[in-house]
Protein backbone atom coordinates (compact mmCIF):
# COMPACT_ATOMS: atom_id res chain seq x y z
CA UNK A 1 0.00 0.00 0.00
CA UNK A 2 1.05 3.55 -0.54
CA UNK A 3 2.99 5.53 2.00
CA UNK A 4 0.16 8.02 2.38
CA UNK A 5 -1.74 5.44 4.42
CA UNK A 6 0.94 4.83 7.02
CA UNK A 7 0.27 5.37 10.71
CA UNK A 8 0.14 9.00 11.75
CA UNK A 9 -0.52 10.24 8.23
CA UNK A 10 -2.81 13.24 7.82
CA UNK A 11 -4.96 11.16 5.46
CA UNK A 12 -6.05 9.25 8.61
CA UNK A 13 -9.55 8.07 9.36
CA UNK A 14 -12.16 9.82 11.51
CA UNK A 15 -12.57 6.74 13.68
CA UNK A 16 -9.10 7.08 15.16
CA UNK A 17 -7.25 4.47 13.14
CA UNK A 18 -3.54 4.44 13.81
CA UNK A 19 -2.38 1.74 11.38
CA UNK A 20 -2.51 1.39 7.61
CA UNK A 21 -5.57 -0.48 6.36
CA UNK A 22 -5.20 -4.25 6.03
CA UNK A 23 -6.49 -6.25 3.04
CA UNK A 24 -7.52 -9.85 3.64
CA UNK A 25 -9.49 -12.62 2.01
CA UNK A 26 -13.03 -12.62 3.36
CA UNK A 27 -15.48 -15.51 3.73
CA UNK A 28 -18.49 -13.18 3.29
CA UNK A 29 -20.12 -14.21 6.57
CA UNK A 30 -19.73 -11.01 8.61
CA UNK A 31 -22.51 -8.50 9.12
CA UNK A 32 -20.19 -5.65 8.08
CA UNK A 33 -19.60 -7.04 4.59
CA UNK A 34 -23.29 -7.89 4.21
CA UNK A 35 -24.14 -4.26 5.00
CA UNK A 36 -21.49 -2.83 2.63
CA UNK A 37 -22.61 -5.08 -0.23
CA UNK A 38 -26.24 -4.18 0.45
CA UNK A 39 -25.26 -0.48 0.26
CA UNK A 40 -23.45 -1.23 -3.02
CA UNK A 41 -26.33 -3.18 -4.56
CA UNK A 42 -28.94 -0.62 -3.47
CA UNK A 43 -26.94 2.22 -5.00
CA UNK A 44 -26.34 0.30 -8.24
CA UNK A 45 -30.07 -0.44 -8.53
CA UNK A 46 -30.93 3.21 -7.93
CA UNK A 47 -28.67 4.29 -10.82
CA UNK A 48 -28.92 1.50 -13.40
CA UNK A 49 -32.02 -0.22 -14.79
CA UNK A 50 -32.42 -3.84 -13.61
CA UNK A 51 -31.23 -5.34 -16.90
CA UNK A 52 -28.03 -3.28 -16.66
CA UNK A 53 -27.24 -3.97 -12.99
CA UNK A 54 -24.54 -6.65 -12.82
CA UNK A 55 -23.62 -6.39 -9.13
CA UNK A 56 -23.50 -9.78 -7.42
CA UNK A 57 -25.26 -10.53 -4.16
CA UNK A 58 -23.65 -12.56 -1.36
CA UNK A 59 -24.64 -15.90 -2.90
CA UNK A 60 -23.25 -14.82 -6.28
CA UNK A 61 -19.93 -14.03 -4.61
CA UNK A 62 -19.81 -17.28 -2.59
CA UNK A 63 -18.82 -19.46 -5.52
CA UNK A 64 -15.51 -21.28 -6.01
CA UNK A 65 -14.41 -19.12 -8.94
CA UNK A 66 -14.61 -15.90 -6.87
CA UNK A 67 -12.02 -14.75 -4.33
CA UNK A 68 -13.23 -11.84 -2.24
CA UNK A 69 -11.11 -9.36 -0.28
CA UNK A 70 -12.00 -6.76 2.31
CA UNK A 71 -9.98 -3.77 3.47
CA UNK A 72 -10.09 -2.93 7.15
CA UNK A 73 -8.94 0.08 9.14
CA UNK A 74 -8.54 -1.55 12.53
CA UNK A 75 -12.08 -2.91 13.13
CA UNK A 76 -13.81 -0.80 10.47
CA UNK A 77 -14.58 -2.22 7.02
CA UNK A 78 -13.62 0.46 4.50
CA UNK A 79 -13.63 -1.28 1.09
CA UNK A 80 -14.03 -4.56 -0.76
CA UNK A 81 -13.38 -6.17 -4.13
CA UNK A 82 -13.20 -9.56 -5.82
CA UNK A 83 -11.60 -11.47 -8.65
CA UNK A 84 -13.74 -13.94 -10.58
CA UNK A 85 -11.95 -16.61 -12.61
CA UNK A 86 -13.62 -16.69 -16.04
CA UNK A 87 -11.38 -19.51 -17.29
CA UNK A 88 -8.74 -19.53 -20.00
CA UNK A 89 -6.46 -17.13 -18.10
CA UNK A 90 -9.15 -14.42 -17.96
CA UNK A 91 -10.42 -12.86 -14.72
CA UNK A 92 -13.02 -10.24 -13.89
CA UNK A 93 -12.98 -7.57 -11.18
CA UNK A 94 -16.26 -7.68 -9.24
CA UNK A 95 -17.81 -5.77 -6.35
CA UNK A 96 -15.25 -2.97 -6.05
CA UNK A 97 -16.68 -0.71 -3.38
CA UNK A 98 -15.40 1.86 -0.91
CA UNK A 99 -17.66 2.75 1.99
CA UNK A 100 -19.19 6.20 1.49
CA UNK A 101 -17.41 7.56 4.56
CA UNK A 102 -13.99 6.59 3.18
CA UNK A 103 -14.22 7.67 -0.47
CA UNK A 104 -11.62 9.96 -2.05
CA UNK A 105 -8.75 8.72 0.16
CA UNK A 106 -6.96 6.47 -2.34
CA UNK A 107 -8.29 3.26 -0.82
CA UNK A 108 -9.87 2.01 -4.06
CA UNK A 109 -6.57 2.53 -5.85
CA UNK A 110 -4.71 0.56 -3.18
CA UNK A 111 -7.29 -2.23 -3.25
CA UNK A 112 -7.22 -2.40 -7.06
CA UNK A 113 -3.41 -2.56 -6.97
CA UNK A 114 -3.73 -5.49 -4.56
CA UNK A 115 -6.25 -7.27 -6.82
CA UNK A 116 -4.03 -6.79 -9.86
CA UNK A 117 -1.00 -8.13 -7.97
CA UNK A 118 -3.07 -11.18 -6.97
CA UNK A 119 -4.20 -11.65 -10.56
CA UNK A 120 -0.56 -11.60 -11.66
CA UNK A 121 0.46 -14.15 -9.00
CA UNK A 122 -2.41 -16.37 -10.13
CA UNK A 123 -1.06 -16.09 -13.67
CA UNK A 124 -4.12 -14.56 -15.27
CA UNK A 125 -3.27 -13.14 -18.68
CA UNK A 126 -6.14 -10.66 -18.79
CA UNK A 127 -8.37 -8.91 -16.25
CA UNK A 128 -11.61 -7.29 -17.37
CA UNK A 129 -14.49 -5.48 -15.73
CA UNK A 130 -17.89 -3.97 -16.35
CA UNK A 131 -18.90 -0.60 -14.92
CA UNK A 132 -21.58 1.95 -15.62
CA UNK A 133 -21.68 4.50 -18.42
CA UNK A 134 -23.54 7.15 -16.38
CA UNK A 135 -21.71 10.18 -14.95
CA UNK A 136 -21.87 8.63 -11.47
CA UNK A 137 -19.33 6.01 -12.63
CA UNK A 138 -16.80 8.49 -14.06
CA UNK A 139 -14.51 8.29 -10.99
CA UNK A 140 -14.46 4.49 -11.34
CA UNK A 141 -13.62 4.69 -15.04
CA UNK A 142 -10.80 7.16 -14.27
CA UNK A 143 -9.46 4.81 -11.58
CA UNK A 144 -9.39 1.87 -13.99
CA UNK A 145 -7.72 3.93 -16.74
CA UNK A 146 -5.10 5.07 -14.20
CA UNK A 147 -4.39 1.38 -13.54
CA UNK A 148 -3.87 0.54 -17.21
CA UNK A 149 -7.33 -0.65 -18.22
CA UNK A 150 -8.56 0.10 -21.73
CA UNK A 151 -12.05 0.15 -23.14
CA UNK A 152 -13.17 -3.05 -24.87
CA UNK A 153 -16.30 -4.84 -25.97
CA UNK A 154 -18.43 -7.17 -23.88
CA UNK A 155 -16.65 -10.25 -22.53
CA UNK A 156 -17.77 -13.49 -20.88
CA UNK A 157 -21.55 -13.65 -20.76
CA UNK A 158 -22.07 -9.87 -21.07
CA UNK A 159 -23.99 -8.43 -24.01
CA UNK A 160 -23.85 -4.94 -25.51
CA UNK A 161 -25.65 -2.64 -23.10
CA UNK A 162 -26.12 1.12 -23.51
CA UNK A 163 -25.61 1.54 -19.74
CA UNK A 164 -22.41 -0.49 -19.47
CA UNK A 165 -18.76 0.18 -20.18
CA UNK A 166 -16.35 -2.74 -20.53
CA UNK A 167 -12.64 -2.44 -19.80
CA UNK A 168 -9.70 -4.83 -19.88
CA UNK A 169 -6.01 -5.01 -19.08
CA UNK A 170 -3.46 -7.55 -20.23
CA UNK A 171 -1.03 -8.87 -17.63
CA UNK A 172 2.52 -10.17 -17.61
CA UNK A 173 4.34 -10.88 -20.86
CA UNK A 174 1.04 -10.43 -22.70
CA UNK A 175 0.76 -6.79 -21.63
CA UNK A 176 2.68 -5.40 -24.58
Amino acid sequence: MSNRLQAGDDAGFEMGATAAPVIRIDDLTGSEIAALLQEHNNEMRSISPPESCHALDLDGLRVPEVTFWTMWSETVLVACGAIKDLGGGHAEIKSMRTSRVYKQRGLASDLLSHLMAEATVREFRRVSLETGRQDFFEPARKLYIKHGFEFCGPFGSYQDDPNSVFMTRKLGQHAR
